[in-house]
């Protein structure tokens, strides 16, 4: 065998296909990372030149010399093992960079900064970039589901409770419930886009003194309204939200990207694992829209496996386990952390990307699902009409009494399942029920279209969301 070359090849997604090839993979790559840490330096120089602590011309060189083509990704990720994070090495290789565009530029890099205000700072571009194609999705996924929800607002499905049938539902009511769970999600995700993304400027432990220092604001009467002035800026180059506070060791931001990745991934895993469910050979309810190829098996021809729902609930089985590690995150210690603040880079940029992939594949599932009524029906009659029950025992209880209907309707369900007769037929036979319903009333009862409760109303209400 072959020894493996000493430079693995970078991650491909051969084993997260959920995200490999979609568009989120690209926004939250090593190169996205190093793009948005370039578009840091490059924001913070420009908000420091329009505060007048640094040259325009400055200013504009180190944005001219952010470009991620300019740089050698795989030195920078080498040389992180010296420092523990990439931005030390990226602010050399930046300055040498300007040096040779514009001399008098490059003492103007990194300009009283320090590591952790640009990577912050990145992590929350490349988690705006990543969030708003996951709101986009989340939408177009929203749109679908309300149009499986209206065309099948009345079309009769089993209802299932701890795996068996309980009673009938629609299948208008199971995509509009869908709907709801993803417009929740989407709720969460523009929450965090509107509110949750801050710039990080906090300089060496939180205090700005080093932005203050170069800006000649150390002494002044209120040093307060340079450090205020500097994050307006600052925020409005990068189009991130302004920090109450400097956010070194305090985490609420990834902690609420945390859960808003948590929440949607877990959301569309429910969609994906009824999707799964109905897709049994024996249920065969709904099936997943088709592709050449998809869904083949190595060894079985017949096959065609739901593979879409597989991708997304994989991904809602790893998101909430490594969002809890972000969230662990937290509790860090001092005014920067040791270990804490490294922990969650690749938690976080795996839970955007598996997230992002999810949404993706979850746009393909609901706007090609193939719902099939007449499965539905079949399903439906399996049960002979036990599954209409608790409507029965509602009925008879008028006369019968509670007690006496519910003992009456359990008798006659184990009747009817031993025997194979549909229940209507073993309650025609019922003493206590002569004379009170005609057989065809009895049918009548058990039919499992005519007990839907609100289903259609509920669904209506739904939709005018």
């Amino acid at each position: 065998m072959k020894t493996p070359p000493p430079h693995s090849d970078p991650d491909a997604g051969l084993l997260s296909p959920v995200r490999a090839g979609t568009p989120v993979e690209a926004a939250v790559g090593d190169g996205a990372w190093l793009q948005a840490m370039l578009d840091a330096e490059a924001a913070l120089a420009r908000a420091q030149a329009r505060l007048g602590t640094l040259p325009a011309p400055a200013a504009a060189a180190i944005t001219a010399a952010a470009r991620a083509d300019r740089f050698d990704l795989r030195q920078l990720a080498v040389q992180a093992r010296e420092t523990a994070n990439p931005v030390v090495g990226l602010v050399k290789a930046l300055t040498a960079v300007v040096a040779a565009d514009d001399p008098a530029a490059a003492g103007y890099v990194h300009l009283g900064s320090t590591s952790q205000d640009v990577f912050d700072t990145a992590a929350m571009l490349v988690a705006d970039r990543a969030l708003r194609l996951v709101r986009r999705d989340l939408g177009r996924t929203a749109e679908a589901l309300a149009r499986l929800a209206g065309r099948h607002r009345d079309t009769v499905m089993a209802g299932r409770t701890l795996a068996l049938h309980a009673v009938p539902t629609t299948f208008g009511l199971k995509a509009a419930g869908w709907r709801s769970l993803v417009l929740d999600a989407a709720e969460r995700v523009d929450r965090v886009l509107r509110d949750g993304l801050p710039v990080a400027l906090g300089g060496a432990a939180g205090t700005l003194a080093g932005y203050l220092t170069h800006a000649g604001a150390e002494g002044a009467a209120d040093p307060g309204g340079y450090a205020d002035a500097l994050a307006d800026a600052f925020a409005d180059e990068t189009g991130l939200a302004r920090p109450r506070l400097p956010w070194h060791a305090l985490r609420t931001p990834i902690a609420d990207l945390a859960a808003a990745l948590s929440f949607t991934a877990a959301t569309l895993g429910k969609i994906a694992l009824d999707v799964q469910t109905l897709s049994r050979t024996e249920i065969a309810e709904l099936t997943e829209p088709g592709a050449p190829g998809r869904g083949g098996s190595s060894a079985m021809p017949h096959k065609r496996n739901p593979v879409l729902a597989t991708l997304i609930r994989s991904a809602a089985l790893q998101v909430p386990v490594l969002s809890a590690g972000l969230t662990q995150c937290l509790s860090v210690e001092d005014e920067r952390s040791a270990g804490g603040w490294h922990a969650e880079w690749q938690l976080l940029r795996e839970c955007l990307r598996l997230t992002g992939g999810s949404a993706h594949t979850a746009v393909e599932l609901a706007e090609g699902l193939r719902v099939r009524p007449d499965r539905m029906r079949g399903n439906l009659a399996l049960t002979g009409g036990r599954v209409v029950s608790e409507r029965i025992a509602a009925v008879l209880g008028r006369t019968l009494g509670r007690a006496a209907a519910r003992d009456l309707l359990t008798e006659a369900a184990a009747v009817a399942e031993r025997s194979g007769r549909p229940l209507s037929a073993v309650l025609a036979d019922a003493p206590e029920l002569v004379g009170r319903l005609t057989a065809g009333e009895l049918e009548s009862l058990c039919d499992p279209a005519r007990y839907t409760g609100a289903a259609g109303p509920l669904v209506d209400r739904a939709l005018k969301e």
